[in-house]
């Protein structure tokens, strides 16, 4: 039931000598995703009004084009203003996820990457070793070239913007599932990897 919620891997926990700069970044990634809430609930009460304005439109797009980073379907220029404005709220009416990253010395685990999806826009995902396809040579080498590792330090605005929490099962992938390879006292385990933390 919280506004905003703070995500770490029990794996990366550090002792207290260490943990001053780790509550800094953390501090940072939560003022960004505050920032950036209130740029985006900011757009979304400007394209609620009736009937729809060009200004907010444009506006609204530039947030989604310049701030979220996402690309908009080519279709998008083809449509009146109140359906633009319709699609944009959609785009910007969703949880939000901050994940802080650092930079690849070679550690296993997950990365950021563009995932491309069948029928919509590519976007940006934490993609782990176990879902990149390992008969394909071409995706294991771009998944090699990668230049930074998430260490699961994430932060989530869980709430739109009248204040309602999200159905956060509403925004999962189902498949983006995953079985990875564990041990548990030398023994070889597999372990099902549910959707939804990093996708």
């Amino acid at each position: 039931q919280a506004d905003i919620v703070f995500i770490s891997n029990v794996d990366n926990v550090v002792p207290d000598h260490l943990k001053d700069p780790i509550v800094e970044w953390r501090k940072v990634l939560g003022g960004y995703l505050a920032e950036l809430q209130q740029h985006v609930f900011h757009h979304i009460q400007q394209l609620s009004s009736v009937p729809a304005n060009a200004k907010s439109v444009q506006q609204a797009e530039a947030c989604i084009l310049q701030e979220l980073l996402l690309p908009l379907p080519q279709s998008y220029r083809e449509l009146a203003l109140p359906d633009q404005a319709t699609l944009l709220k959609q785009y910007l009416d969703r949880p939000i996820r901050v994940c802080g990253i650092v930079p690849n010395t070679g550690d296993p685990g997950g990365g950021p990457f563009w995932v491309a999806h069948p029928e919509d826009a590519p976007s940006r995902q934490i993609v782990e070793q176990s879902q990149v396809n390992p008969d394909s040579e071409a995706q294991q080498k771009l998944f090699a070239s990668g230049t930074h590792f998430n260490p699961v330090d994430m932060v989530c605005g869980v709430r739109d913007y009248q204040g309602n929490p999200f159905n956060l099962l509403e925004y999962v992938d189902p498949g983006t599932g995953f079985i990875g390879m564990k041990s548990h006292q030398g023994r070889p385990l597999k372990a099902l990897e549910w959707p939804g933390l990093w996708n």
